[in-house]
């Protein structure tokens, strides 16, 4: 590639980088990543907000290299071309930290990446692929390097988004926080789907992952059932799945071409898998799994809708709440069922079920599943999550409280597994 397109490139890019506006702090705790000496990989679906914190992080440094590979000027970029990169930064500036975003377009970039870690320069990466990413990081930069998971927007920095203090305790602004609720719950957090309010935006979004990221790159040939597959995951979010039943529905070639499917739809960030907890590890992987979206949003904009579904909305939002942890999720499956357990340090420390509403007719119903685990468990308290009910429970196994949406998804990350009290 020419050093003369590189050196536009870089100037372009590094005009519009700084240009953006700075967006909302983010609820990622960034201190560490700043003082340390290792590479910092920023990973995240597309649109989520990557670009944005690392314009944050890097405004921190009076001087930095910046690069996106999302460019297609950038189409013949390849390893051998990181050296003219190099010579083409330093003709600009003498800077101590870089900043390569999405570099996972880049065949070889981890070589690179070592090498200027290697020379004492401070490296922030993003990328779109989730074991790309971690997979390369591993091999060529094991202990080297702190991963970030980015997600889109929290209800907490929706909320921020929109200016809105929930800390205000009046009546009209209670009003206030259980509709700016009920809009997240439905659009979810995309941040620039949230400025324009575009359903078409999301579904390029989403026609950018499919094609670009994963027919592309993994050369799917029956494209068809591929996007087939996807649709009808987004439709039947929270619901519990199995590969035999998809391949059968779906008329898919084999269960393996499923299998591979959802993991290529892993690693892009769009669903995630949630296994029924068993001591066993072996009896996990065998079990059917649920299916999660990565945002409500965007399931909605490419989903078949036929009934409210407003229950499948929460609980999924609940599971991204709970994903932004580092602990394990499950879901329970005894007799009764229990819609999530969270594993922290090797033991199950809490459990969760979701409904829209408590009512009397569905109360004890709700609560056996959660008591069930409970007692297995041998858990002193339980948490039932609804969209606006607030109440505690005494129960033979300890206490069940009943959270509202609006309160337990501002929990923060540390308090979650604790079930301790949301922020004031």
């Amino acid at each position: 590639m020419q050093s003369g397109l590189i050196e536009r490139v870089i100037e372009d890019q590094l005009h519009y980088f700084k240009a953006k506006p700075p967006g909302i702090l983010r609820e990622i705790n960034i201190s560490r990543a700043l003082k340390s000496n290792q590479v910092v990989a920023i990973t995240g679906i597309r649109r989520c907000g990557k670009s944005t914190l690392l314009r944050q992080i890097a405004a921190k440094y009076s001087e930095y290299y910046y690069l996106n590979f999302d460019d297609d000027r950038l189409l013949g970029f390849t390893v051998s071309d990181f050296e003219n990169l190099m010579m083409a930064w330093k003709k600009l500036s003498k800077a101590g930290v870089i900043v390569l975003d999405e570099i996972q377009v880049v065949p070889g970039w981890e070589r690179f990446v070592r090498r200027i870690h290697d020379e004492n320069y401070k490296v922030f990466i993003t990328g779109s692929n989730a074991d790309l990413l971690s997979g390369e990081l591993s091999t060529h930069l094991t202990g080297r390097h702190h991963s970030i998971e980015l997600y889109p927007f929290s209800l907490y920095e929706f909320l921020k988004f929109r200016n809105f203090d929930s800390t205000i305790k009046t009546t009209d602004n209670h009003i206030r926080l259980t509709e700016l609720t009920d809009e997240y719950l439905e659009n979810g957090g995309f941040p620039e789907y949230l400025i324009y309010q575009d359903p078409e935006y999301l579904r390029r979004v989403y026609e950018d992952i499919i094609y670009r990221d994963l027919i592309v790159r993994f050369k799917i040939r029956d494209t068809k059932s591929f996007r087939e597959l996807s649709r009808y995951l987004f439709t039947n979010i929270t619901s519990v799945i199995g590969y035999n039943s998809l391949q059968r529905v779906l008329n898919i070639g084999s269960v393996w071409s499923v299998k591979n499917y959802i993991d290529y739809l892993r690693q892009s960030f769009l669903f995630t898998e949630v296994f029924k907890y068993d001591y066993s590890m072996k009896k996990q992987l065998v079990y059917d799994k649920k299916i999660f979206s990565i945002d409500n949003g965007l399931r909605n904009a490419v989903s078949l809708r036929f009934s409210n579904d407003s229950g499948k909305l929460l609980e999924n939002a609940v599971f991204i709440h709970l994903k932004r942890t580092d602990n394990e999720i499950y879901y329970y499956k005894g007799k009764r069922e229990c819609d999530f357990l969270i594993s922290y340090k090797n033991k199950i420390a809490s459990a969760i079920q979701v409904t829209d509403l408590i009512t009397n007719s569905n109360r004890d119903r709700e609560m056996e599943g959660l008591r069930e685990a409970m007692q297995k468990f041998d858990l002193k308290e339980g948490t039932i999550i609804t969209r606006d009910t607030e109440d505690k429970y005494d129960v033979n196994e300890g206490v069940i409280r009943i959270v509202p949406a609006y309160k337990w998804l501002q929990y923060e990350q540390s308090d979650i597994v604790n079930n301790e009290k949301a922020r004031r």
